[in-house]
């Protein structure tokens, strides 16, 4: 079966109740579970207790009296920040201030995000984030299912749910996929093979699921992939979360995604950019995000339909990141501090 195929066989099973990440014989599933156990015992052992400070407020100076764009973040562990000790090098934070400066105009931050939250943990997390009446929703989620081995079927429904109750309101959605967690050095082998692939696997379902509810998605396999694996700067002192120039590299491949949602992501070169063969049916489409740092994946219409023989159609987009202010300019552009200090 192709990589598409497992993708939409996994969302199908959302609906019908089935999907899973596959059988395993008794005595892998034993060595697998010891290998899970000990890597967990690790990564608990030397991640931080503590949140990093939200960083909630008003980023960017104010021009005239313009309304300050909302935008909430919600998710895990990856959307908090944690294995940070600032505000300022946090996601939310990196990328309030950037979107501030893209747009011209004030952006409100509001993280309801919550460490170790799993996709069906999302409900709360949105009617916080509803109460906010947010313009724009980031969602970073998936790392917890796969550790927690829950079946992509259930965590995609949730996923979608969440994505459905934040288009209704109106707001913009962008989804940062399952990271790949085969790169996570307390795990061994073979458990990282299998880590790897369920982590893709969740991505791509995810990428069906959100499209499919209105919303687009970032893939961060690669970007805590690849490049974490070869410099381990990137990895905080647990060695599962990011640094804060781990940080900043993801808030960098998902600033493109976020600021086009909102009109404000410049529009020059762009069809430079677009590659022959950059729409396809969306499960294709999300089988190759899953592997391609920061490809973007959202519906778009083909011949005047938005959908085609195989479902909804999608554009696959890949454009060059900007660069991110840095904690020192993130710090200074706070307008109207709320709740925890920036710095």
């Amino acid at each position: 079966m192709t990589r598409a195929g497992r993708a939409r066989r996994l969302v199908a099973g959302a609906a019908y109740g089935g999907g899973g990440v596959g059988l395993v014989g008794a005595g892998l599933l034993a060595v697998l579970r010891l290998e899970a156990r000990s890597a967990r015992r690790r990564v608990e052992s030397r991640t931080s207790k503590q949140d990093p400070p939200s960083g909630d407020g008003v980023y960017g100076r104010g021009r005239g009296r313009a309304k300050p764009l909302v935008f909430v973040v919600l998710g895990d562990s990856s959307a908090v920040g944690l294995g940070v000790e600032r505000a300022a090098e946090t996601p939310g934070v990196l990328l309030a201030a950037a979107l501030a400066e893209l747009a011209e105009r004030p952006v409100r931050l509001a993280r309801v995000a919550v460490s170790g939250a799993e996709s069906c943990e999302l409900d709360p997390q949105v009617d916080r984030a509803l109460a906010e009446r947010p313009d724009l929703a980031l969602i970073m989620i998936g790392a917890n299912d796969v550790t927690t081995r829950t079946r992509p079927s259930v965590s995609v429904r949730h996923l979608a749910d969440a994505v459905g109750r934040l288009r209704a309101a109106g707001a913009e959605v962008v989804v940062g996929t399952c990271p790949d967690l085969g790169t996570i050095r307390p795990i061994g082998q073979p458990l990282r093979l299998l880590a790897r692939r369920w982590s893709r696997q969740m991505a791509a379902a995810q990428t069906i699921a959100v499209v499919e509810a209105g919303g687009r998605t970032v893939s961060l396999g690669s970007v805590l992939g690849p490049s974490f694996a070869q410099d381990r700067t990137l990895f905080s002192s647990d060695e599962f979360h990011p640094s804060g120039a781990g940080y900043t590299a993801a808030a960098a491949v998902l600033l493109p995604a976020l600021a086009d949602a909102v009109g404000v992501w410049p529009a020059r070169d762009e069809r430079r950019r677009l590659r022959r063969g950059t729409v396809r049916p969306v499960a294709k489409a999300a089988a190759r995000a899953a592997g391609r740092t920061g490809t973007e994946v959202r519906a778009t219409e083909v011949r005047g339909s938005e959908t085609g023989p195989l479902g909804t159609w999608a554009r696959l987009l890949r454009r060059r990141p900007t660069d991110l202010p840095t904690p020192e300019e993130v710090g200074a552009a706070v307008e109207v501090p709320v709740g925890d200090p920036v710095a």
